[in-house]
């Protein structure tokens, strides 16, 4: 199981990756292993409201489909249209191919996150 220092991760194994007031949000590699062979992904429009915990995306594999949730709250700005054609590259590399940006609202809410170290014992426990 990778995971990337630097990154805050959910308890629905979601990173985000934040750039100013921005958050770069994909699912975690231990996300896309337990989902197996990625084979749709269905992206929320740019523009979308989105409170910390609302569902923003659904990837769907080969095993099942799963709600892609937003850990932030804000307004969705971008949306990654490279996997509506190639879901797969969540599989490949899952840092590199993020599902959505979200402009935060409330960076105290990044607070509840986990970073690298306390999300690999959390998923250690849950295994």
């Amino acid at each position: 199981m990778k995971v990337i220092e630097g990154l805050k991760y959910s308890k629905d194994h979601e990173w985000v990756k934040v750039d100013g007031n921005k958050a770069i949000i994909g699912i975690t590699d231990y996300a896309q292993d337990s989902l197996g062979d990625v084979v749709f992904v269905d992206l929320p429009e740019p523009g979308e409201v989105v409170n910390a915990g609302d569902a923003a995306a659904v990837v769907e594999s080969v095993k099942a489909a799963a709600d892609i949730y937003s850990p932030v709250s804000g307004t969705i700005i971008e949306v990654n249209t490279e996997l509506e054609g190639s879901p797969e590259l969540i599989n490949e590399d899952p840092y590199q191919n993020w599902i959505i940006v979200v402009e935060i609202n409330d960076a105290s809410e990044l607070d509840f996150l986990m970073d690298a170290e306390e999300y690999e014992r959390f998923c250690k426990e849950e295994a």
